[in-house]
């Protein structure tokens, strides 16, 4: 579709523009949109996370370094596009991946470094608090890392004042605000679905439970305000205006949606808010959601159960490692292609290596992978080693071997969704696949398709990621109709008439898929060996 150059330059200048910038756990990316809510411009920003004292973190410069950079390179998008700078926009919206824990004193210091999601540090907290609250809290969300701290006798506990995830932290910099989208907030710490907030009966139960601790803090006190999405979340301040924009050419005012987690952009990136509808979003991490017709009959560890921006209750597969080691391969072709003085096209690589998976044997010729860079709390793995093994008549090529390295991506999440499938008897009417594994059209689709041996679809849209999931959040509040609910918005005001591409799964990729699965279950032990003893 061509763009009216003119039309959207006007529309620039007219600050009716709206922004999305989310911090995924490789690159900070930033989608600007028009009143149509397709994307005008872009930009990113990569970074990477780093291994300090056994925790995966990410520098406080590093976030604002990296939040200012993404926004220069939009800006330098725009410039070159349309010949002009950004002075307003209509609203902006931020998120980032969920869950982890940043917590602060009174002054707004940072306690301790940010622990992110990827840290599977919180074993005892989350099997307590489980059981405390008949309710699944999974090792990352922040609640666990709170409780896991006062386990440890953490000294910087006590002087908490509030505490955060990586997206109200960034909210909270540019607006003053101390908010979350209930999305996002639903990573914090489980929501009652009745009220859209945190659920007031395990807030009881916790601070009963560290009562005995005498911190000078209630829970409810140090945690942020819970809303909804299409709610106003604050304005853009001054001081937030030029930590955005360090050309100092963005004005202050701008309205903010509720800041968002990279599951939330993702249900709205995908249309996928709606009950019985789902998504699969597979790029650094991979998770898979399905928002729910009732409440589960158990409690599973496997499954989360997080909500939509407009708060219908979800469940989560999630998995930590997905495209990681892939990408880590890719770069080794590269390098191999560099030695020989070719310039690689790197979108071109990707295209041309997974295309190779599809010229594979259907069960990968007997070759096993496990990319596991982080642990994978699903097959009891506390950290990673990324790892690939066959036996000495494997069928060893180079499609084979691109298969299984994509059939690994997904093997975690299998097993997540089988439960809801299978045990739980979740219906859903249509996945949706978005994130980095789908650039490739048709190959990651056709892989998902034979994981879960369910019709996978994905939209021209895919590719943009939770930046413009955010993005469109924040044209939700300012352009719904009176009433309008974020799933019939998407519909009348995004995707009216976007079908996407569908794909349905092939038997002999389905049989292929369970026997790898069968090798790769058998296989764990190898891993668990790698982790006990590769220091």
């Amino acid at each position: 579709m061509s763009i009216d150059k003119n039309a959207v330059k006007n529309l620039i200048e007219a600050g009716k523009a709206v922004l999305g910038i989310e911090f995924g756990s490789t690159r900070i990316k930033a989608v600007l949109i028009g009143e149509d809510n397709a994307p005008i411009a872009s930009g990113s920003h990569d970074w990477e996370n780093d291994y300090v004292d056994g925790i995966w973190t990410y520098s406080l410069d590093k976030i604002h370094t990296g939040l200012q950079d993404c926004y220069q390179s939009l800006l330098k998008d725009v410039k070159e596009q349309y010949g002009i700078g950004i002075r307003s926009l209509a609203a902006i919206g931020f998120s980032a991946m969920m869950h982890g824990y940043m917590a602060f004193d009174r002054d707004g210091k940072l306690l301790v470094p940010f622990r992110t999601w990827r840290n599977t540090i919180t074993e005892q907290a989350s099997e307590e608090l489980t059981k405390l609250f008949d309710f699944h809290i999974p090792q990352r969300w922040s609640i666990a890392h709170l409780y896991q701290a006062i386990l440890n006798g953490e000294e910087h506990v006590k002087d908490i004042t509030f505490f955060t995830t990586l997206a109200g932290y960034i909210h909270w910099q540019l607006t003053g605000e101390k908010v979350l989208g209930v999305g996002e907030a639903s990573g914090m710490f489980p929501i009652d679905i009745a009220t859209g907030d945190f659920h007031n009966g395990m807030i009881e139960k916790f601070d009963e439970k560290t009562a005995s601790y005498g911190f000078p803090w209630k829970l409810r006190d140090i945690m942020p305000k819970v809303l909804t999405a299409g709610e106003n979340a604050g304005a853009l301040t001054a001081e937030g205006a030029k930590f955005l924009d360090i050309s100092g050419e963005l004005e202050a005012g701008i309205p903010l949606c509720p800041p968002e987690g990279d599951a939330g952009t993702g249900m709205a990136a995908t249309n996928s808010v709606a009950v019985r509808t789902g998504n699969v979003s597979a790029g650094t991490s991979v998770f898979g959601m399905i928002v729910l017709e009732k409440e589960l009959q158990k409690v599973h560890e496997e499954i989360d159960l997080v909500t939509t921006p407009n708060g219908h209750l979800v469940a989560m597969a999630h998995c930590n490692n997905c495209t990681s080691d892939l990408n880590a391969w890719v770069g080794v072709f590269k390098e191999f292609a560099e030695s020989f003085g070719i310039e690689v096209d790197m979108n071109k690589l990707f295209g041309t290596l997974y295309n190779k998976a599809l010229e594979g044997d259907a069960d990968c010729g007997g070759l096993l992978a496990y990319n596991y860079f982080s642990g994978e709390h699903i097959v009891g793995m506390e950290e990673g080693r990324p790892l690939f093994v066959r036996t000495p008549n494997a069928k060893f090529n180079l499609a084979n071997f691109m298969r299984v390295n994509l059939f690994a991506s997904l093997g975690v999440l299998k097993t997540g969704l089988d439960i809801l499938f299978k045990e739980e008897g979740v219906q859903v009417d249509e996945i949706l696949g978005h994130g980095g594994l789908f650039k490739t059209k048709g190959v990651g689709q056709r892989i998902l398709a034979a994981a879960i041996n369910t019709p996978v679809s994905v939209m021209e849209t895919a590719g943009e990621g939770g930046a413009w999931g955010i993005a469109l959040l924040a044209s939700y509040m300012i352009r719904k109709n009176d009433g309008e609910e974020l799933d019939a918005f998407l519909n009348r005001a995004v995707f009216a008439g976007e079908k996407g591409s569908r794909i349905e799964p092939d038997p002999e990729d389905v049989k292929g898929f369970d026997q790898f699965i069968e090798r790769y279950t058998k296989g764990l032990p190898i891993e668990r060996a790698a982790i006990d003893f590769l220091k």
